[in-house]
């Protein structure tokens, strides 16, 4: 499982601290040891199928008892229907043992499946549904016929009132009709109830097979995940439903446990392995509606892995998660009057206060305008995006400038330096977005995601990347960045983009332009500010 590196690694300065898991950049060793994991893959040709499907892999650099460096690997999930492959370290808990009661319970939670088949798909059931549906249309078509037969006879009955005839033998007549019509009616509701019961009665066995099912997963699931005793560089054990109980939502989402860091600390702690560094890399094709590229690196998942790495690296010190940067960042003011601000918020600068404790606009502003009123900010820029935001001083021009924004009168445009060439000189993407839960704040293409729409001009070519000028139509979460990276979008990801392509020393995606109307003046407004890249 120890691998010992193939390459002299003589001359490399060790991390100072352990790596940030969820935004890093890969330590070199973390390279090194990367490549000859990808070498190993690729000598595997019985996985060359599956993976190219994706997964994730991961390295850990770890020093051990006597402080000679390695490396140990691991793969998310199991790769070819098992936990277990002499290169990579072995699951935290092992559920594919034949024997192991989540194997057991799952053979039986797969009898209720079959059984739920069998009755949903049965003859009886088919026959059931078939009759019930066939009174029911039965009793519609023979109703609405004497219906109209009915009416037929009221009209007659009408012209033998005008001619004069008597009334109590036509007043006999209509009770007859109407009395008659119930008798038929109660008859119908009479089959349609007894044929009804006789579909309720094979439903209601499978909506308790359906719950039973329900109630034997959730809780094998829950059990199972007792059984991963998580360790941290204390020395410390705690299970996932202990340290999943502390969070917001108390219950951890199914496959927490199996990403490839946790497997890798579980294995350098129950082996005297001091960790160093760590990194994790995508192999094969993305997901679908997801941004994955093959050999790029990528921030271990939120939902699932941040709170257990949170726990499991208790004891180490860890790099400080860059993101909580409390520099001073300086605004550039670009236009200002008695009721708006203009500035060109730099890379990096919140825009609004977050639940990380960094300097935004927003306290920058409170800050340097204490008697204003109202939220201030306008719109927003994601923390790396750079460029133009406009600052309202009051809340009455807050809400006609916001009002702007939604209504779409608002023009803007940036400014992006994508990571390569692409085909076309010009162009709309019309690709809907939704949040990717278990890696937020990354966000996905999918079908029942929000509209997003997306226009661009290739501005120039340079050393092989594309500058390029970008028109959101719509305003969505990273819109612009997916829009690039995504392969039914431009193909390219933005030059630094963290996310959804390779990290550099920024992000270049830049608000260079905006018009807007003065809600005071009535004047269009239009301020343009170049990038810095």
């Amino acid at each position: 499982m120890l691998h010992r590196f193939k390459q002299s690694i003589a001359g490399i300065e060790l991390p100072k601290q352990f790596t940030w898991p969820f935004h890093y950049t890969p330590h070199q060793l973390c390279i090194m040891a990367t490549e000859e994991v990808k070498e190993y893959i690729a000598t595997r040709n019985e996985w060359h199928d599956e993976l190219k499907s994706g997964k994730m892999f991961g390295v850990l650099v770890v020093a051990d008892i006597d402080g000679t460096l390695g490396f140990v690997s691991a793969f998310s999930g199991n790769l070819a229907e098992s936990n277990n492959h002499d290169y990579f370290v072995p699951p935290i808990y092992d559920a594919l043992q034949p024997d192991d009661f989540f194997k057991k319970g799952e053979a039986y939670i797969s009898q209720i499946n079959h059984r739920i088949t069998h009755l949903s798909e049965s003859d009886e059931f088919r026959q059931a549904q078939n009759s019930l549906n066939t009174i029911v249309q039965e009793a519609s078509r023979s109703l609405d016929i004497f219906k109209k037969e009915i009416a037929q006879r009221k009209a007659l009955r009408q012209q033998r009132r005008e001619n004069g005839e008597e009334k109590a033998s036509l007043i006999a007549e209509s009770q007859y009709d109407n009395a008659e019509f119930q008798r038929r009616k109660k008859h119908f509701n009479l089959l349609i109830s007894q044929a009804q019961a006789k579909v309720d009665l094979i439903t209601a066995e499978i909506d308790t097979l359906k719950e039973e099912r329900k109630t034997r997963s959730a809780k094998l699931q829950m059990e199972l995940f007792c059984q991963y005793r998580l360790l941290n560089a204390k020395g410390e054990t705690k299970d996932i439903c202990d340290i999943f109980a502390e969070t917001v939502n108390q219950l951890p989402p199914a496959g927490t446990g199996e990403c490839a860091a946790p497997k890798m600390l579980q294995y350098a702690y129950q082996n005297n392995l001091r960790p160093i560094a760590m990194a994790e890399f995508w192999w094969g094709n993305s997901p679908k509606g997801e941004i994955r590229r093959h050999g790029h690196f990528y921030p271990s998942c939120i939902s699932k892995c941040k709170p257990i790495l949170l726990y499991m690296m208790q004891g180490l010190e860890v790099e400080p998660n860059p993101l909580n940067n409390n520099t001073a960042f300086s605004p550039t003011l670009l236009w200002e009057d008695g009721t708006i601000v203009i500035i060109n918020k730099p890379s990096g600068m919140l825009s609004v206060d977050g639940k990380i404790e960094a300097y935004s606009v927003e306290q920058w502003a409170k800050d340097r305008y204490p008697h204003a009123t109202g939220p201030m900010i306008v719109h927003r820029l994601d923390q790396s995006t750079s460029g133009i935001l406009v600052i309202a001083k009051d809340k009455e021009t807050h809400q006609a400038l916001q009002t702007q924004f939604l209504c779409r009168k608002v023009k803007k445009s940036y400014v992006a330096l994508l990571d390569g060439p692409i085909s076309d000189s010009e162009g709309e993407i019309n690709l809907p977005l939704k949040l990717d839960y278990d890696n937020r704040p990354r966000q996905m293409v999918a079908p029942d995601g929000k509209k997003a729409r997306t226009r661009y001009e290739v501005i120039g070519i340079e050393k092989g990347k594309t500058r390029v000028r970008l028109y959101p139509i719509t305003g969505r979460t990273h819109q612009l960045r997916v829009h690039c990276a995504h392969p039914d979008g431009l193909n390219t990801p933005i030059v630094g983009d963290e996310l959804y392509g390779t990290p550099a020393h920024r992000l270049c995606l830049h608000a260079e332009h905006i018009e807007f109307t003065h809600p005071s003046t009535g004047e269009v407004v239009k301020i343009t500010c170049p990038s810095d890249f």
